[in-house]
């Protein structure tokens, strides 16, 4: 039965505080481990949007742009208010004569499942996917990034552990090998994979204020020339000519005094246009003084494009740039427990590589019924790759010396496998 406006207003009404009610206990619940803190904290953005979507749904009922709204309160508080009671009454009955076996769930059921949930969290809830390598959320997985690094053509050829120490030094690329398309997808490659780990650890970080504060920032140094990588260099600008200081000048008047060679080239150390008369050079560049270049009039600059374009693509890179700087230190702590990590795996010892690699492919296979026999042995894997073994039907169970094909690997231990495997392919006995 659909419900009226007054009803679905009461009803996020009701929503609304329970999502707000919720929400606050999910940020006032303490975390144990850090598995738990990244499920609470997707489970409090799930509560968030849901609560923005209620919140907009109340604010379109309320405005009432198609006047239903308005048309319901004077039916239910008009002449006839007994007459529309009893109809509405009537419409009721009906419904639930025609639905007497339906089963109706209360929305306080959803919210103390919620409530069990967060207060006997799940060890193995996984609402966030992670690559074996981030560990959950705890390191960063760099490979991709890294190896995009390495075949860039003027890069140092470095180690991974390095890499992780270097990755944001991005000022010490040279400034003239920045603007090949190698290093620009390089760049985006790594910012999309800093902003996706943050979406994926804290997904209530707004987001649009952490732009718009790297934005600021950039634009400000951008023009003082002091963004790093990017300095300027003060002797670029006298390459076609000689910059003139302006402060000894009161009028453009004064200017015209210099000629027109010393103002041609003052023009063009400047990039501005130098040809016209001597007095409209001389108010050509009085306009310049105490401005920002990049605030005059785009028809004053000479028309070189190329020098324009270039320094289009400069900045674009450099705001990319800009973006690593700040969500690498936003992600240091990750960063250095990412960096104690390689270094602890890489100093492991050869029965401790061994240990691990046996650890890693530990064989757990449960028959779909009680009477069969649950399977646990271990296989040392000496390849690359997953083992993936899935299902059990037959109830038969054979112990043998196998060797243990896959992906172009093999490799030799004692197994204990069931007859017939459901997962068919990639994998064999002999």
């Amino acid at each position: 039965m659909a419900a009226t406006i007054i009803e679905e207003q009461r009803q996020c009404h009701e929503e609304l505080e329970r999502l707000q009610d919720a929400l606050v206990a999910e940020k006032l619940h303490k975390t144990i481990s850090h598995r738990e803190h990244i499920n609470s904290e997707h489970r409090a953005f799930l509560l968030y949007e849901r609560l923005q979507q209620c919140t907009g749904k109340l604010i379109s009922n309320y405005e009432d742009k198609d006047g239903i709204r308005k048309r319901e309160i004077d039916q239910i508080g008009g002449p006839n208010e007994f007459q529309e009671f009893y109809n509405r009454l009537r419409k009721l009955k009906d419904y639930h004569k025609k639905h007497s076996n339906e089963i109706a769930s209360p929305m306080v059921m959803e919210f103390l499942e919620l409530k069990n949930i967060r207060e006997n969290p799940d060890e193995n809830e996984e609402m966030v996917e992670f690559s074996d390598e981030e560990g959950y959320g705890k390191y960063l997985d760099l490979h991709e990034c890294y190896d995009q690094f390495v075949n860039l053509k003027h890069a140092t050829k470095i180690e991974y552990l390095t890499y992780l120490t270097s990755f944001d030094r991005l000022f010490e690329f040279p400034k003239d090998k920045k603007l090949n398309a190698d290093y620009k997808k390089y760049l985006m490659s790594l910012q999309d994979y800093l902003v996706g780990f943050l979406h994926r650890i804290n997904p209530l970080m707004n987001f649009d204020a952490e732009t718009e504060r790297i934005l600021e920032d950039f634009e400000e140094k951008w023009a003082t020339g002091t963004f790093p990588g990017w300095a300027r260099d003060p002797t670029s600008a006298m390459k076609s000519g000689n910059v003139l200081d302006l402060a000894p000048f009161d009028s453009a008047e004064e200017l015209a005094s210099l000629g027109l060679d010393r103002l041609k080239t003052a023009l063009q150390a400047l990039n501005l246009k130098c040809g016209g008369t001597l007095e409209e050079r001389a108010v050509r560049l009085y306009t310049t003084k105490g401005r920002d270049l990049n605030d005059l009039d785009p028809s004053a600059y000479a028309k070189n494009k190329k020098s324009r374009d270039e320094g289009q693509k400069q900045k674009e890179v450099a705001q990319i740039e800009a973006y690593i700087y700040h969500y690498t230190e936003l992600l240091s702590e990750q960063r250095t427990a990412t960096r104690e990590n390689v270094e602890r795996r890489q100093a492991r010892t050869a029965d401790e590589v061994d240990d691990d690699d046996v650890d890693d492919v530990t064989i757990t296979m449960t028959m779909m019924k009680s009477s069969y026999l649950t399977i646990l042995r271990t296989c040392h894997w000496v390849g690359m790759g997953n083992l993936y073994l899935t299902g059990c039907t037959n109830s038969t169970v054979l112990t043998s010396t196998s060797t243990v094909k896959f992906a172009g690997t093999s490799s030799t231990g004692v197994l204990k496998l069931s007859r017939d495997i459901s997962q068919s392919g990639g994998m064999r006995t002999e």
